[in-house]
């Protein structure tokens, strides 16, 4: 392989912290990932994730927004949010019981993604990214 060229791919989008710029995010993320068996977990990922941004972050400000990007290689497909910040709280996985109203969201994420990774951001927010390994065919093709 030539030392600039890679067969990952990467996304971004950026979006207003608009509750609507949710579906956005998941139409965006379903296109992208068309045909992959692992888009319909994706999409639900997405979804969560940039929902807690809007919800529990300065995202879901007047002038707020988040950022994601998805990243796909043959190995393994990666969805980031980025929010911006407004919390001094580190988003964390909770196991809730099944009545609760609130706080299964990164529960549900963990349970979809075979990894998830919060770290802090450049903004002063979080990232939250979940992995999905593809368990590629032969030939390095993802799906």
């Amino acid at each position: 392989m030539h030392e600039y060229t890679s067969t990952a791919r990467v996304w971004g989008m950026s979006c207003p912290g608009f509750p609507e710029e949710v579906s956005r995010a998941r139409r965006w993320t379903r296109d992208i990932l068309r045909g992959s068996p692992l888009a319909e977990n994706a999409e639900l990922i997405v979804s969560e994730l940039s929902t807690n941004a809007i919800l529990h972050t300065a995202s879901g400000m007047e002038s707020g927004g988040f950022h994601l990007a998805l990243a796909v290689s043959p190995q393994v497909i990666a969805l980031s949010v980025t929010d911006d910040g407004g919390t001094c709280t580190t988003p964390k996985v909770e196991h809730q019981d099944q009545d609760a109203e609130h706080g299964r969201g990164l529960d549900m994420v963990s349970a979809l993604a075979h990894r998830v990774v919060i770290h802090n951001s450049r903004t002063g927010g979080f990232t939250v990214t979940a992995e999905l390994f593809t368990g590629a065919r032969p030939g390095g093709v993802p799906w």
